[in-house]
């Protein structure tokens, strides 16, 4: 073009923002202002939308803070992209401050739906319902999009109530006709545990879309109920909805959920037959579940098949061979990958962390742990700290372990599983001092489950301190802790059957 104006810079840029190109968009962005462009607003929002890996929150706060210099900030759409793009990089803190920045006299619903969105993505369900309240309060009229993020945002069984409440309100505001609530529907109380409910909404619909077969599919595959997922499965080929890329995810996720190593193979022909073998995402499906499955020869045999490999390629292999014990060839892989320059991300980290646990390398553990913070600067999540506790515990650091769990950050409060792990480790090194902190910890989280009582009253057993059991067991009375038996699934003729001890 012999002349380009702000439009021409802004119309390419944008397209390369959606695109994902970082790299590219940054680069047309400096050679704009060698040739004096004045960015302007849509600028600033396709530059801010084209940041997407949570390690390059930086990038975003740098494009923030020109924004400000050149003073686009007063412009509405700009803080409502900046609080989505803060949000999808797991930055929070900042989108909320972005959004509690916002004149009052120019917010908009759409800035309320962009934070509560990001609350939703991240399973914050309280914050999310919170600002809901916050919303009406202010006189705003929630849209077909704040209900469909409400619902996203109830993501576990204790929150069920609080999703009949958005579905009830949903009905309300007249959103319970739209197939795309009524499918969210079926997933959240799918993933609530109330198949009973998310079946009843499912079984209404009139014209059921592939989004609605998958999204019941998905719920049933999610529980391990692979039986009903793959009869709904059948029935949804009979009735002339072909299965897309998600549904045969989620059959996939489903035999590896249950460990159906028979009909994972069953599968794996079949995508093959139709064709979806050739995805990157199926082949990676496929390693997961073929190593949860205990085949991680199969898992194996795909993944040096595969013509290309991602970091999830790699992870599920890292993963796989840790849960089969294969815990040197699980750190041979770590190598090899970083090798390559294929950069690890947090969930990396986690299947190394357990490769690590459970081979009890705890030189490795902090190896890897510094590798993780001091290289790639990813913060650790509660999940990587669990790993790392249980590690140290189970290799008789305790004070390490207790140690650790006192430097988590204020904002992210260890949770059950960090000091169920560490209580457990007190077991089993008989350290009744810090065993009885965990357990307090737990008990004062209102935990109804039987676990960490009958951990602690086995601590006391261990160092023949009767009373102490004695007291345990009177406090399960008080606080009506039922002990349930465990369960295990027998597969008989690609069925699944479920039984406890004694059956028959």
């Amino acid at each position: 073009m012999p002349e380009r104006d702000i439009a021409s810079w802004n119309a390419l840029l944008l397209g390369l923002a959606q695109l994902g190109a970082v790299g590219k968009v940054l680069s047309l962005f400096n050679q704009m202002r060698v040739e004096r462009i004045q960015p302007d607003s849509v600028t600033v929002i396709g530059i801010s939308q084209s940041v997407r890996n949570r390690e390059d929150v930086w990038i975003l706060k740098a494009i923030h803070s020109f924004g400000i210099q050149i003073g686009v900030e007063v412009d509405v759409s700009v803080s409502n992209t900046w609080v989505s793009s803060y949000s999808k990089l797991r930055d929070l803190p900042s989108a909320e401050k972005v959004f509690h920045g916002i004149d009052s006299a120019l917010i908009t619903v759409v800035s309320w739906n962009c934070l509560i969105a990001g609350f939703a993505y991240f399973k914050k369900s309280l914050k999310a319902i919170s600002l809901y309240k916050n919303m009406l309060f202010n006189d705003f009229k929630p849209d077909l999009s704040t209900n469909l993020n409400l619902l996203s945002s109830i993501g576990q069984q204790e929150s069920n109530f609080h999703g009949k409440l958005i579905h009830c309100h949903g009905i309300k505001m007249g959103f319970d006709s739209d197939i795309s609530i009524k499918n969210t529907l079926i997933s959240m109380y799918s993933k609530c545990d109330d198949l009973n409910a998310a079946r009843h909404i499912f079984d209404d619909i009139k014209d059921k879309t592939c989004v609605s077969w998958t999204a019941m599919i998905g719920g049933y595959a999610e529980k391990g109920d692979l039986d009903e997922a793959l009869t709904l499965f059948d029935s949804m080929e009979a009735n002339g909805i072909k299965p897309d890329l998600v549904t045969i995810l989620n059959i996939i996720s489903g035999c590896g959920e249950s460990g159906s190593l028979e009909i994972g193979r069953w599968v794996e022909k079949y995508v093959t037959l139709n064709g979806f073998k050739t995805n990157l995402m199926v082949l990676n499906a496929l390693i997961d579940m073929y190593a949860k499955c205990g085949s991680v020869k199969e898992a194996r045999d795909i993944f040096y098949k595969m013509h290309e490999r991602t970091v999830v390629s790699w992870t599920a292999m890292i993963s796989g061979c840790a849960l089969n014990g294969e815990f040197q060839e699980s750190l041979i892989h770590f190598s090899r990958m970083l090798e390559l320059g294929i950069k690890p991300n947090h969930i990396t980290f986690l299947a190394v962390f357990q490769a690590c646990n459970h081979g009890g390398f705890i030189k490795k553990g902090w190896e890897v742990y510094d590798l993780m913070t001091k290289v790639y600067k990813i913060d650790p999540g509660l999940d990587h700290y669990s790993c790392m506790v249980d590690l140290l515990g189970r290799g008789g650091k305790l004070n390490e372990a207790f140690n650790l769990i006192q430097k988590i950050p204020i904002d992210m409060k260890p949770d059950i599983g960090i000091w169920s792990s560490l209580l457990s480790a007190c077991k089993i090194h008989k350290n009744v001092e810090i065993g009885e902190v965990a357990a307090s910890k737990l008990f004062e989280m209102g935990s109804r489950e039987s676990a960490p009582y009958v951990e602690l009253a086995n601590l006391y057993a261990s160092v023949f301190n009767w009373d102490g059991v004695i007291a345990v067991r009177k406090l399960m009375k008080r606080n009506q802790v039922v002990k349930y038996p465990g369960t295990s699934v027998v597969h008989v003729n690609g069925k699944s059957y479920k039984f406890t001890v004694e059956d028959q």
